[in-house]
């Protein structure tokens, strides 16, 4: 069962005393190291903006020579030649400056979307990498959301944010050395204008980081409940539930924009704010500017050649503000990534020789002990022996542990103690690929994937015919329904196809019946049809058996009356066993719930 995601909510401010010392320091790292695969790129991408803004700063000086040639040109005889050789110094410079930074906007796009591509795939393998009881405790809305909208995150900073940051600091650090080399005195009055910008961006930044990361985490929150909300609709309005539903939904929205818009005004301040700076600056800088000219102690070309400085100087402090913004966001995003693949995985089973391509079908469970948690034991001590062959049938009470008994046979989990054994090879020396091939399996809950009726009976079993996908269709009674349809086999499912839950039950069982394995597992596989498709699927399912072992989870008692061997559960163990007729002569357990279902029916 899936953690409600209204657990654990918490406040901004707790979210980040738990992870602002991870997310700044370790997830970058963590982004660096992931990114090293496409180090030479980024090299090349970071040489290509710092070759352009460099070009781009040279440029000032060229246009200050030119203004020079210009002045001397009004008191005398105009050079031409030389002006236009500077000019076309100028175009070079410029146009240098633009095909760099272009390239280097490629660079980084291209490789934003590889980045992208490969964090996407690995979340991917590693949610086939996780034990089942991770999704018992994770909401998968929240896992779906550090699949899209954290990785989206991550992709547009890499593409957009960190050249800007690269490009604004060069900017920033070039502008200021060409401005004391041009002229010391000005280049102070600039810095002191503009140095207050620098307390204001990081005064802002300490105080936004934790608004940024509570923002992703309600933003995985709140698709969560979404996921949960559009998946059980239905119940939703059965119950009448909408304003519960809508309350919870209001509570994240309103965290998420609390959260949010906090992040966005503490960011949104540093843009206007640096824009004021960097417009005191250009006014000190003409102020002191003319001073100095009418003093002598500087020409009109050095005005010119500092208007432009200033403006390259003052201009990366806003981007470099929404530069650190968007890296912010990127913290928060990267860290839940990040978290996710540290997770830890079920055992790498590579090493694994033993493999069992064939069995006769005996199984054993010795002494199985087992908890979902450490605090709480479900199954205290399992015992017994299944031969090759039969039809066992589990019963009891709900939250016995039959289905456990099941999960653990199939290695989707793993037990605390005792053993488990296939034809006497205990299943943890056999890898989960083979234990899985080893049975063909059937759920209670049906699931069929958007494709044709065709592709999901042979689901990952390409080489099955259509002839013996037409004949288990015929087998479990669903064929006729099948051809009733526009497109036959070829009939899309999806949700306009009109398809009841029994239905779906039947392909599933179709499915089952395909594979082939030598051993079966039914859990309350028969739970969504009605009684007249029971009893053909019970037809179906005595001629599937044949020769196969077959373990039946069943709560409609009169579904496994001709099972060979029947254990009663209950809170764990076994409290009862044997064929039908020997557990009604009992009068124990069995023949309570026997005959309490058939005063019921």
């Amino acid at each position: 069962m899936r953690k409600n995601p209204m657990m654990n909510v918490k406040n901004a401010s707790t979210f980040a005393k738990d992870k602002q010392k991870y997310s700044i320091k370790d997830t970058w790292g963590k982004l660096l190291k992931y990114c090293k695969p496409y180090l030479v790129a980024i090299i090349i991408a970071l040489t290509c903006v710092i070759g352009g803004k460099i070009l781009a700063i040279l440029a000032p000086d060229k246009l200050s020579d030119m203004t020079a040639e210009i002045s001397v040109g009004l008191s005398g005889n105009m050079n031409f030649d030389a002006i236009l050789n500077i000019a076309l110094i100028l175009v070079l410079f410029y146009a240098g400056s633009i095909v760099l930074t272009y390239v280097e906007s490629l660079i980084m796009a291209i490789l934003a979307q590889k980045v992208s591509k490969k964090m996407r795939t690995d979340i991917s393998k590693k949610i086939n990498k996780l034990p089942l009881k991770y999704y018992d405790n994770h909401n998968i809305g929240d896992t779906l959301s550090r699949v899209t909208n954290d990785v989206d995150t991550i992709g547009q900073t890499l593409s957009q944010s960190i050249g800007m940051l690269v490009s604004s600091v060069v900017l920033f650090l070039g502008s200021l050395t060409m401005m004391f080399i041009t002229n010391w005195i000005l280049a102070v009055v600039a810095i002191c204008a503009t140095l207050i910008g620098f307390f204001a961006m990081a005064l802002v930044m300490s105080r936004s980081q934790k608004y940024f990361t509570a923002q992703q985490e309600y933003l995985g929150k709140l698709n969560g409940h979404i996921e949960e909300t559009y998946a059980g609709h239905n119940v939703i309005k059965a119950y009448n539930a909408e304003d519960k539903m809508n309350k919870q939904f209001d509570e994240y929205n309103g965290k998420l924009y609390t959260c949010a818009w906090k992040s966005q005004f503490l960011s949104g301040l540093m843009m206007p704010f640096m824009s004021f700076i960097g417009n005191f600056g250009y006014v000190a800088v003409c102020v002191a500017g003319a001073i100095l000219t009418l003093n002598g102690v500087i020409g009109f070309e050095v005005i010119v050649a500092f208007m432009i400085y200033i403006r390259l100087f003052t201009q990366p402090l806003s981007q470099i503000a929404q530069a650190f913004s968007s890296l912010q966001q990127t913290t928060a995003a990267s860290y839940r990534v990040f978290e996710f693949l540290s997770e830890e995985e079920i055992e790498d089973e590579t090493s694994k020789n033993v493999r069992l391509s064939t069995t006769s079908g005996n199984i054993d469970f010795k002494n199985v002990k087992f908890g979902y948690n450490s605090e709480k034991t479900i199954i205290n001590d399992f015992s017994i022996s299944i031969k090759s062959g039969q039809k066992v049938a589990i019963v009891g009470p709900t939250g016995a542990g039959k289905t456990t008994m099941v999960n653990l046979l199939m290695r989707f989990y793993e037990i605390d103690g005792g053993q488990i054994l296939i034809d006497g090879v205990p299943i943890k020396d056999l890898s989960r690929e083979n234990v899985h091939n080893l049975f063909c399996m059937v759920l209670q809950d049906t699931w069929l994937f958007e494709g044709s009726i065709k592709d999901n009976i042979k689901f990952n079993n390409p080489n099955i015919t259509d002839e013996e996908i037409v004949k288990a269709c015929k087998a479990v009674g669903v064929h006729h329904f099948i051809q009733t349809l526009a497109n036959g086999y070829d009939t899309i499912l999806n949700e306009e196809a009109n398809i009841s839950v029994g239905q779906k039950q039947l392909l599933t069982i179709a499915r089952a019946m395909i594979q082939n394995a030598p051993m079966l597992i039914l859990d309350e596989a028969t739970s969504s049809v009605d009684t007249r498709t029971e009893i053909l699927i019970q037809k179906a399912m005595d001629k599937l058996m044949q020769g196969r072992t077959s373990i039946i989870i069943a709560h409609r008692l009169s579904t496994i009356k001709n099972a060979d061997l029947i254990l009663v559960m209950k809170d764990g163990d076994i409290i009862e066993s044997g064929n039908h007729k020997e557990l009604l002569k009992q009068k124990g357990f069995y023949a309570e719930l026997y005959n309490s279902q058939f005063e019921e029916n």
